[in-house]
């Protein structure tokens, strides 16, 4: 293909990803109000135990506050939604250019990525509540607790993707083994380190008080870091084997 016919690729393929993440953020618009209500049931939790006289609510503090709010959760929630016709438009305009061993190491890669980032925003979703009810317990006493609606909104979203993305980490590991730029020893050797960041991320990602969620998140992250280790010294075995058995062929050439 030409310059010029690469270019009406592309151009279709972006008007097909863009219609369908304007169609996503169409859809998402009517489940916002779910997503909301899913996400502020640690406030309606804090208000039932501190009682009647306790003032927990999530605030809007400007007239167009919650209609920015939604627009700004419908794009994230389209952006989801669309997904896999947008990333399948990337895909198509970038495989006619890969060769057959990168296009298999590509749909691995995305086949292992994607449920491991599903499911850190799932383990993401069941720990948020305590933090916000952990952190609601230091509000001083006849204090009230007014949570700004943008505020929380942006905590909860960041939260989830900070622990979708912990948990791809270690594709990427296995990633980086494929391309040659580690060796599985290497990855391993650093497993004290993975271990202390494993536990400083959930110590961080999850209340003081509650150290059963820790240990939780900490021992998943490092299952994940040994198992992406375990992968890539299967690989590097492989890898060896082939390159032993070539080594005579071309000997005897």
């Amino acid at each position: 293909m030409s310059l010029g016919q690469h270019l009406v690729e592309l151009r279709k393929r972006l008007m097909i990803g863009a219609l369908a993440l304007v169609i996503g953020m169409i859809v998402a618009f009517f489940i916002t109000d779910w997503v909301i209500y899913l996400i502020t049931e640690p406030i309606r939790v804090i208000a039932e135990q501190d009682g009647d006289s306790a003032r927990v609510e999530l605030m809007f503090s400007t007239v167009t506050s919650a209609f920015d709010l939604k627009l700004r959760m419908s794009f994230a929630i389209g952006l989801l939604i669309s997904a896999p016709i947008w990333l399948w438009q990337i895909w198509a305009f970038i495989m006619p250019g890969l060769t057959r061993k990168e296009v298999r190491y590509t749909i691995g890669f995305v086949s292992a990525a994607v449920p491991l980032f599903f499911a850190g925003c799932y383990v993401g979703l069941q720990v948020m509540p305590h933090i916000v009810e952990i952190m609601a317990t230091f509000v001083p006493e006849g204090g009230a607790s007014f949570y700004d609606a943008q505020y929380y909104y942006d905590f909860v979203f960041k939260l989830l993707i900070f622990i979708g993305v912990a948990f791809v980490l270690p594709v990427f590991l296995v990633a980086l083994n494929l391309a040659g730029v580690m060796s599985g020893m290497a990855i391993l050797k650093g497993w004290r380190v993975a271990v202390l960041v494993a536990t400083v991320f959930a110590g961080l990602a999850t209340p003081a008080a509650d150290v059963i969620s820790m240990l939780m998140l900490a021992g998943i992250l490092v299952a994940l870091f040994f198992a992406a280790a375990g992968l890539s010294l299967l690989f590097d075995r492989r890898r060896a084997k082939r390159e032993s058995n070539i080594l005579p062929a071309a000997a005897g050439e």
